[in-house]
């Protein structure tokens, strides 16, 4: 093995700092201090002070805060200050030491040793050791705990189809000691360091999920963690309550005494909230509320890396047809949803892998490298007529001329931010455009995420921020055998070339492979990209230290009010 530094062997997995993302900023310097190459952390800025209680709004109550069974933004926020992987993201977009000060690669790329830190502790004051890593990515990987991450995140680790088959035994993670935990891969991973920062890869402890099951994740008493924040309070429909974790290994530099993530699904109650200062911090902002609030200084916009697509049930008439999908898909004014629509809190997609994710070469972007081979980008957001032609002709192809014959769809929406605004467009859009006419079903965020996901629809709205900063995070999405695979889409084809891009070892290969896929899922109008993601929200001026993830992440801990 060839012993490397983390921040060396973040340089040669991942390109090191995700610097094209563009416009990621932190207000001032973190009052948590900084995290150097060597995983030390420095004093806290100045001023920064502990005992603050901090009440914000990311959403209503969350799907399920279980870190294997998420796949939402707004668990995904609980949980990552619960808990902390082998390697965190940092606020800068670095990879950093988390539970593991540092880790080796093998020569070949295919086996990784993590090195945990001393005295690491369970929030309930119990050991944590490499052993709690190896139960819990067998948990990711068992097919009766139904983890939709589980094949995107450990799909490259040895023996996982045999562990997703029910053999837990054969995959590839070990723990020679209580601070050793080896991961050995089938096949070469160049980002698998990214992996191992996402929120599902995370440990849980194996004696509070096996004594409470599916209940762990439910009560503060079970829901034991190893990050910055601990559970202290959950009233359903109202609040989650975190408190300073005295036994996570950083604790000196977390400034909060108490976390509130205040559970609103209606953006009025939020913002109202936000006025009387019950809450520090919104992320759903009533839309009639944004052309008041620009430029002001607590209003604040930062490029996600993420989009907003529209779901297409691929298995049901008529949308197994791609010629339908494609009609509707090229009827979408695109530079009108983004700006009109949405008033500028976006932008127009003009392909499926949004902006600032990395390529090959070192500075360069993939959607910019995409734009170079194809001679232009897939939809003709300049000239939107000639897209129209093109899915008037289509939809005739397919046996509709002018929407002649065509059954009346539904599209199914919750009603958040622009989502009904832009469901109203489309309904206009299709039928003025192609004589298609749409019902639109508003489904609140409890039941539209798991409707979604076992597919009982015909059209729904999605998004995605990308977990790390590679392409195949999202077109991954497309393969038969993903979790999240909301379209149901299935291209054997497809699941051949990003197999093949995600196994080799040539950097190049992989980005010219998911190029590729990129253009088969457009050309064959898997989902319809609509446009890309900007984040926005209000916070108060005087809260520091906060930073806001192009990944979808706010991030509280280090915060400190002036």
């Amino acid at each position: 093995m060839k012993k490397m530094s983390l921040v060396l062997a973040a340089v040669l997995a991942t390109g090191m700092i995700l610097s094209a993302c563009g416009g990621n900023k932190s207000a001032g310097p973190s009052a948590g201090g900084t995290t150097s190459a060597n995983g030390e952390t420095t004093a806290p800025a100045e001023g920064a002070t502990g005992g603050l209680d901090l009440a914000v709004q990311v959403g209503p109550d969350p799907e399920t805060i279980d870190p294997a069974l998420n796949s939402a933004a707004d668990g995904a926020n609980v949980i990552v200050h619960a808990f902390e992987s082998l390697l965190i993201v940092d606020s800068e977009n670095k990879i950093v030491p988390g539970q593991a000060e540092s880790y080796d690669v093998s020569e070949d790329g295919m086996t990784y040793t993590f090195h945990l830190r001393d005295g690491l502790k369970w929030s309930d004051g119990s050991p944590l050791t490499s052993n709690d890593f190896v139960y819990s990515w067998k948990r990711l990987a068992d097919p009766n705990t139904a983890a939709p991450y589980a094949a995107d995140m450990l799909g490259y680790v040895k023996g996982y189809e045999e562990a997703a088959a029910g053999n837990l035994d054969a995959l590839g993670v070990s723990a020679p000691d209580d601070k050793t935990f080896v991961v050995e891969l089938s096949v070469p991973c160049v980002y698998f360091s990214k992996l191992v920062t996402h929120a599902s890869m995370v440990p849980v402890q194996k004696a509070s999920v096996e004594a409470n099951g599916e209940q762990w994740s439910l009560k503060p008493e079970t829901y034991i963690s190893n990050g910055p924040l601990k559970m202290i309070e959950w009233v359903p429909g109202s609040h989650i309550t975190f408190a300073k974790n005295e036994n996570y290994w950083n604790v000196d530099k977390i400034t909060l005494n108490t976390l509130k993530f205040v559970l609103m699904e209606d953006s009025n109650a939020a913002y109202s909230a936000y006025q009387t200062g019950e809450v520090a911090m919104i992320k759903d902002v009533p839309t009639e509320e944004i052309p008041a609030l620009k430029g002001k200084e607590e209003f604040h916009v930062e490029p996600g890396m993420g989009i907003s697509y529209i779901d297409f049930q691929n298995q049901k008439e008529p949308f197994n047809n791609p010629d339908v999908r494609r009609a509707l898909s090229l009827a979408i004014d695109r530079e009108y949803v983004a700006n009109t629509v949405m008033q500028g809190i976006g932008a127009p997609a003009t392909n499926f892998v949004p902006r600032g994710v990395s390529d090959a070469e070192g500075g360069t972007n993939f959607e910019d490298v995409t734009r170079k081979n194809n001679g232009g980008d897939f939809f003709n957001i300049e000239n939107h007529e000639a897209d129209v032609a093109k899915a008037k002709e289509l939809l005739a192809k397919a046996g509709y001329p002018d929407g002649q014959g065509f059954p009346i769809i539904e599209y199914m929406t919750n009603d958040a931010g622009h989502n009904k605004a832009v469901a109203e467009y489309l309904q206009s859009c299709w039928k003025e455009t192609l004589g298609v006419n749409l019902d639109i079903k508003i489904v609140e965020w409890a039941t539209f995420t798991p409707t979604r996901r076992a597919g009982d629809y015909q059209i729904a709205r999605d998004a995605w921020s990308l977990d790390y900063d590679d392409p195949s995070n999202l077109l991954n999405l497309m393969m038969s055998t993903s979790g999240n695979n909301n379209a149901m889409y299935k291209n054997p084809e497809l699941d051949k070339l990003l197999n093949e891009a995600n196994s080799t070892a040539d950097v190049e290969e992989h980005y010219a492979k998911l190029h590729e896929a990129e253009n088969i899922i457009l050309e064959d109008a898997a989902i319809a990209p609509i446009t890309y993601r900007n984040e926005f929200w209000l916070q108060d001026p005087k809260l520091k230290g906060t930073w806001y993830s192009p990944y979808g992440y706010w991030f509280f801990q280090y915060a400190t009010m002036e």
